[in-house]
């Protein structure tokens, strides 16, 4: 059979993990409904099982149609371009949310919440402690993948890696402070409309930390594995985008709900 086309596009093959990718959400948050009110997290780890190994083989997937096929053409890299600004712009609007939802309680506290912000008996974090080194954190992880891309467009692939390396690492560290932080909080996510909104902006925002810091990840390995090109390197592209929009978020959650909402 031949794969020879007289087009420009990419028509996928018929594939399993849209499938397997929707049952492993299903089952991940089926999980975290039932470890939160059962206290078993049985069906939790069963999705995130599913949904990693999901991860790996469609990814697989895709490097190999990329890399290996080329299957991804101009046509096609400038559509993918497209989907990428489009779903970044989905994922801004998804924040907006939580920020409205944050200001719309703070900028006209109710009479339930003592008519001050934050609510009595909420004691907020300190926003010159782990907040400011967070920051400075994403800030240099910015300029380091903003290294990595200036040295692959200039074929310099020990600096990539090396760039690619200290990002990933700035974002590990990150969100293991995250992490510390919440352990160390006085309050919860039921804790008035303050718990709520700075748990729901900053925990989702701490996800997409996590997306982000696989996606990088993903493309150390294929760096190393001289998968990208100062001509063909879309998934590093992706990913860079991906990660300069988790920083600009994080610097509006500084602003308003660890600086001026404390």
């Amino acid at each position: 059979m031949s794969t020879h086309s007289n087009h420009p596009f990419h028509l996928v093959d018929y594939s399993p993990w849209p499938l397997t990718g929707a049952l492993g959400a299903f089952f991940t948050v089926s999980g975290l409904v039932m470890w939160f009110h059962q206290y078993n997290s049985t069906l939790l780890i069963l999705g995130n099982i599913i949904t990693i190994l999901t991860m790996y083989q469609w990814w697989r997937d895709v490097v190999r149609e990329s890399t290996y096929q080329g299957l991804h053409t101009t046509v096609v890299a400038l559509g993918m371009r497209w989907g990428m600004i489009l779903f970044i712009v989905s994922e801004i609007f998804f924040f907006i949310s939580f920020f409205w939802a944050f200001f719309h309680s703070s900028l006209a506290p109710t009479i339930e919440l003592g008519a001050i912000w934050p609510p009595i008996g909420i004691h907020p974090f300190d926003p010159m402690q782990i907040p400011l080194l967070n920051t400075a954190i994403l800030l240099s992880s910015g300029i380091t993948i903003t290294w990595a891309h200036h040295a692959l467009m200039n074929n310099n692939y020990t600096q990539t890696i090396q760039g690619l390396f200290f990002t990933v690492i700035l974002g590990i560290y990150f969100s293991i402070l995250q992490g510390y932080e919440y352990m160390e909080a006085s309050f919860t996510i039921s804790d008035s409309v303050y718990g709520s909104t700075f748990f729901m902006a900053t925990g989702f925002h701490g996800l997409h930390v996590l997306i982000g810091t696989t996606f990088l990840l993903i493309c150390l390995i294929r760096q190393i594995k001289f998968h990208f090109s100062s001509l063909h390197h879309f998934g590093f592209e992706a990913a860079a985008w991906y990660w300069h929009f988790v920083d600009v978020v994080w610097l509006f959650l500084y602003i308003s709900i660890y600086w001026w909402g404390s």
